[in-house]
């Protein structure tokens, strides 16, 4: 028989992970092209060959998505598998409209197709959108695992954006490992703060081999998953992060409903700072859709290393980026911290340069914050000029971490850093303790 001919639409993630769990020495699939989207920069790359394994002696060519019409018909492709996340519904349904239209199948592959086995307990932290507050649920479980003795690896989902042949397993335990694999913006927020709690981290290409190598250092392997995006592995507690600031998209974001439908706890976050009738709307959805869950409601508590820097003074407030970006937040912890204290936040549009003008025009919702973009050295530098040429008295760093390790700064800095707190009694110490 032909072998089928695949196309994976992806964004240097879930896409890679895919192929290797399903694809890679697969006899009955041939995959054609990657296409990459939401990540700057990253089409124009080949998936290597040493990772592609047998059959792919040149690698696998990645084209921009704005691409993927002309590559269905130059490619001859007959399936069409979408494999990136945080994506209104509509917007998945349109992309199969398209490749439907061009006579190609598309596909949604089941999470039990790629889930990987561990030998070890797995706990996965997952959410409904990109800035729920999956990073602070997740220092917050392993730091309940840790004081019940056990050892944790946490693996992070990938965020693979320089040389993929040198990324395939990586291990961060100091800051000087951050360095060591050349790590951006975006990768440092997500592993500088496990790493300051004493926790180590896995990520890279090959979550299969990323997986084993975890298994020999750890007692719980703890999945802390990016954007919306379904766990990689088989777990035993599956906790999903539901936010009140965005009543109604637990079941309008792909794949975010499927997370909030599978999980075994849902976490309702940030009801210090929500409206209490969104608080209502997002429990009964979840009622609605996983009656069976465990619901559990959290504040997320902020709190800013000198607020006295802060009150009054002319600030400029930087955020988190991919929450700002397709995440769709138009403000974080960072702005609330300020104009509780009765600072003046600045428009940093008329000040933005290169991409982070760019990223301004695409993402409309964004005016008294500044998104800390920072996908390679050219953007970082960007990011750094449009700080350095506001008038800003202070600036307000709202990112998980302290930007000035990695930018120079003429002005001032303080941070705003926020935690999980559970409402009541806390629960899901008994229910991390009937997996353990």
């Amino acid at each position: 028989m032909e072998k089928q001919r695949i196309l994976i639409m992806g964004a240097a993630g879930r896409d890679f992970h895919n192929f290797n769990t399903f694809f890679r020495g697969n006899p009955a699939y041939e995959v054609v092209a990657f296409t990459a989207t939401q990540i700057p920069d990253i089409e124009g790359r080949r998936y290597p060959a040493e990772l592609a394994g047998e059959g792919y002696p040149d690698g696998i060519p990645i084209y921009s998505e704005e691409e993927l019409p002309e590559l269905i018909k130059k490619l001859r492709v007959h399936q069409v598998v979408f494999a990136y996340s945080d994506v209104p519904h509509l917007y998945v349904m349109h992309k199969a409209s398209l490749v439907n239209a061009l006579g190609a199948d598309f596909w949604l592959m089941g999470p039990d197709k790629t889930m990987v086995r561990s030998s070890k307990t797995v706990v996965a932290v997952t959410a409904v959108r990109t800035g729920s507050g999956k990073s602070q649920t997740t220092r917050y479980v392993g730091k309940i695992l840790t004081e019940a003795g056990k050892k944790v690896a946490v693996i992070r989902h990938p965020m693979p954006y320089g040389k993929l042949e040198e990324q395939v397993v990586q291990r961060f335990a100091t800051y000087e490992d951050l360095d060591l694999h050349k790590c951006t913006i975006e990768e440092r927020e997500e592993y500088e703060p496990h790493i300051d709690i004493g926790m180590v981290v896995y990520a890279g290409v090959d979550y299969e081999a990323i997986l084993r190598q975890a298994e020999q250092e750890a007692d719980v392997i703890l999945w802390d998953g990016g954007n919306n995006d379904l766990p990689f592995y088989n777990t035993d507690l599956h906790i999903v992060v539901v936010d009140p600031h965005r009543a109604g998209h637990e079941t309008s974001y792909h794949p975010g409903e499927s997370n909030l439908r599978r999980a075994d706890v849902a976490i309702i976050n940030k009801v210090d700072s929500a409206d209490a009738a969104a608080v209502e709307a997002v429990k009964a959805a979840v009622a609605a859709n996983n009656p069976g869950a465990e619901v559990i409601l959290a504040n997320s508590p902020i709190t800013v290393d000198d607020p006295d820097l802060i009150k009054g003074k002319k600030v400029l407030v930087v955020e988190d980026g991919p929450t700002l970006t397709h995440g769709e937040m138009a403000y974080g912890a960072g702005v609330i911290a300020a104009e509780k204290l009765g600072a003046q936040l600045i428009d940093p549009r008329p000040f933005a340069v290169g991409s982070i003008k760019k990223t301004f025009e695409k993402y409309n919702q964004l005016e008294k914050l500044l998104p800390a973009m920072g996908y390679g050295k050219t953007q970082i530098k960007e990011l750094e000029a449009t700080i350095n040429s506001s008038p800003a008295e202070m600036v307000v760093i709202g990112t998980p971490i302290d930007l000035r390790r990695v930018l120079t700064l003429d002005k001032p800095a303080v941070r705003v850093r926020y935690d999980l707190e559970e409402i009541g009694t806390p629960r899901l110490a008994e229910l991390l303790k009937k997996v353990m």
